[in-house]
């Protein structure tokens, strides 16, 4: 009696461990997330201003150099400032506690202004590409000396807002990262460009960077827009082998006779969720199935599933949606 009961306390404290070590995984996850999030939507933030001043300041610099090429950059500049700044207010909006309206929270806004913003380079780039592409065979001059000065200006101030906006794995702070990214290599290339004009007169290598910039952003747009497009799709995450899962669980315990009807999605890129139905092959009392959930969701953790629903059906119980 004495040995047993010195187990029961032993397996006592290993479930006290157990739960504690599950609570504290899911709290630094937890913590982790809100940190992203607050990361991001400062990042955009930032991001935002430095696009809203910097194209004001193109704005003036057409007008006192007669630039035809700083005053359009500027009015695309002024658009990427208006995708931003809804992203950001979408990004904040994301970071809404769940209620009664949306039960799973509202992370997929920030999802949402992914998918502006991304529009928005699409358009931006067809553009560049439909006034580039005549330029290979009409070139004309620009006033490279101002764009010299306006570049250098351009490279620092989109490099730092690309900068903050680059270690992200938040959908919507990839997008606006996409839209520094553009253009810092824009106006690298004019930088670039405007050099070789000086020097050697080629006209024709403005119109043949702008492109090859286009083409690079929209090849990016196009991966991160259908990684979006997967989400909403609540397609499995590409980092969740869900046989690998099964098999794992299936092995665990001698009492899991298999676990089937498992859906894995994704909230928004980063929050894992799981529904299974786990199913018996053998009697269990209510405190043994208490402890054998806590253990399957601790085991998904490292799968990176932090939010898991999971249905207990007995041996003598026949599920009727094992195929779905």
């Amino acid at each position: 009696m004495k040995k047993n009961k010195q187990k029961d306390n032993i397996d006592k404290d290993i479930n006290e461990v157990d739960s504690k070590e599950k609570i504290e995984n899911i709290s630094t996850h937890e913590d982790s997330h809100i940190h992203d999030h607050n990361d991001s939507k400062e990042n955009i933030k930032i991001a935002f201003f430095l696009n809203l001043i910097f194209s004001a300041l193109e704005a003036i610099g057409g007008f006192l150099t007669n630039s035809i090429s700083i005053f359009t950059d500027s009015i695309h500049d002024l658009g990427d400032s208006f995708s931003i700044g809804i992203s950001y207010l979408l990004e904040k909006k994301s970071q809404k506690s769940a209620d009664n309206t949306y039960t799973f929270g509202y992370l997929r806004y920030s999802l949402l202004g992914a998918i502006i913003t991304s529009m928005v380079l699409i358009t931006g780039s067809i553009v560049v590409l439909y006034n580039a592409i005549p330029r290979l065979i009409h070139p004309e001059e620009i006033n490279h000396d101002a764009m010299i000065i306006f570049a250098i200006f351009g490279v620092f101030i989109n490099g730092y807002a690309a900068y903050k906006t680059s270690r992200s794995h938040n959908h919507n702070e990839k997008s606006i990262n996409l839209h520094m990214l553009e253009d810092v290599l824009g106006w690298i290339a004019v930088l670039i460009g405007s050099i070789f004009i000086k020097l050697y007169n080629w006209i024709i290598i403005d119109p043949i960077l702008s492109i090859l910039i286009a083409l690079y952003i929209l090849y990016h747009v196009y991966r991160n827009i259908k990684e979006v497009f997967d989400i909403f799709m609540e397609k499995v995450p590409k980092n969740i082998n869900i046989e690998a899962i099964t098999k794992d669980i299936e092995n665990y315990k001698d009492s899991i006779k298999d676990i089937h009807h498992i859906h894995v999605w994704s909230l928004d890129g980063i929050n894992n969720c799981m529904t299974a139905h786990i199913h018996l092959n053998k009697e269990l009392n209510k405190d043994e199935i208490i402890a054998l959930k806590k253990e399957i969701k601790k085991k998904l953790l490292s799968y990176d599933i932090h939010h898991a629903t999971l249905e207990i059906e007995y041996s003598s119980e026949k599920c009727d949606n094992k195929k779905c």
